[in-house]
């Protein structure tokens, strides 16, 4: 605005002093006169600015991805079996056992007979004796045997694997651009001095980069004529687009795997174990026992008289008994299984990296360019000599 006032000033004085000329000064000498009038005239100019146009480069870049590969090792799986072994020994059973033994003892049996009359009788005489009578007989005995069972179950493994999936994103991409717009300015003298200068963008010629250059005052020559001033404005255009996006979900497996598990089982076996009783049987027995009576003559009578004792005997018998036992031996076992193993492995990619790199565009256009004309107009007058 300021420059417009500068520019309309000038024109106003330099018109001015033309109109205070006295119409006499401007007649000829026919007496003819003309009066002076000021006219714009617009003569058309080709003016070349410069737009600012935005272009997308793709580079080849190098990319290192990490990617899962699944393996499958063969393993050894070591583990410890409890088995059962059965020994059958013999040992000694030692016992005491008592046993009767009869002997026939000779014992003085003098005495005084009184004796008138010597009679000799014998008379049955029953006593009891008690015998050991040895029985042999079995009996069953139960014991109970843990035998091992193996059985094959299946068993659920659960492993996480990481799947892709690709979705669809709606991404908002601004598809606008630089629109023109034009403002006129009167025309305004030449002059130098220091002139606000707006912000503006120049293109680095060796960089490429676009350079913004900071508002501020400077020294700068004003050019005397008019000019169209060309104003870039970005117009905006939002445009929806769908961009596909790809990520690794995990996703749980489930998987039957055979598996061996044993299991002891109990087991009832019977067996017969021979057992030797003594028992006491009793035994009635009868002797005959002489009876000697005499009458009333005293008399010596030497006798000797045989007595059977019985005495007890003490005898150690040995015997061999079987005797069964069951130990525990455990054994380690290997086993051989497969184990998948996850590794990452490094892949070399090349992907096209997009860059965006501004450039000048040279745009002609045509400008009309204010003038100043000042025209001669006769003016109608009587003549001077009539």
């Amino acid at each position: 605005m300021k420059a417009y006032r500068d520019a309309l000033a000038v024109a106003l004085a330099a018109v001015v002093p033309l109109a205070s000329t006295p119409q006499a000064a401007l007649a000829n000498c026919c007496g003819e006169t003309f009066r002076l009038e000021c006219q714009t005239v617009y003569d058309e100019q080709q003016v070349t600015a410069y737009r600012m146009e935005q272009e997308t480069v793709y580079d080849q870049v190098q990319v290192t991805r990490r990617v899962p590969v699944w393996e499958t090792e063969q393993r050894e799986r070591r583990f410890i079996v409890s088995k059962p072994v059965t020994e059958t020994t013999t040992r000694e059973e030692r016992f005491t056992v008592q046993r009767p033994v009869y002997e026939t003892q000779v014992r003085d049996a003098s005495y005084d007979v009184v004796r008138t009359v010597a009679e000799t009788s014998t008379r049955e005489e029953r006593f009891v004796v008690q015998k050991q009578v040895m029985e042999t007989s079995e009996r069953e005995e139960q014991f109970t045997v843990m035998r091992p069972v193996v059985e094959t179950i299946q068993q659920e493994r659960r492993t996480t694997v990481m799947r892709p999936v690709t979705t669809m994103t709606t991404q908002v991409v601004d598809q606008g651009c630089m629109v023109n717009q034009v403002t006129m300015f009167q025309p305004a003298p030449t002059r130098r001095g220091l002139t606000w200068m707006p912000a503006s963008q120049t293109l680095d010629p060796v960089t490429g980069a676009v350079l913004v250059q900071r508002p501020g005052f400077t020294w700068a020559t004003v050019t005397p004529a008019p000019q169209a001033v060309v104003q870039q404005v970005w117009r905006p255009n939002l445009v929806a687009q769908q961009v596909p996006v790809t990520t690794l979900c995990p996703q749980e497996v489930v998987e039957q795997v055979p598996v061996q598990v044993q299991r002891q089982v109990a087991e009832t076996c019977t067996r017969k174990v021979p057992v030797q009783v003594c028992r006491i049987v009793n035994e009635e027995q009868v002797r005959q026992v002489p009876v000697t009576t005499y009458k009333q003559v005293v008399e010596r009578v030497p006798k000797q008289v045989e007595v059977k004792v019985c005495k007890m005997v003490t005898e150690e018998h040995v015997r061999q008994v079987p005797v069964t036992t069951c130990k525990w031996v455990q054994e380690e076992r290997v086993e051989p299984i497969q184990v998948r193993v996850c590794k990452i492995v490094e892949q070399q990619e090349t992907v096209q990296q997009p860059r965006v790199v501004c450039k000048k565009v040279p745009v002609t256009y045509t400008v009309r360019v204010p003038r100043t004309v000042v025209m001669k107009v006769p003016i109608e007058q009587p003549c001077c000599g009539g």
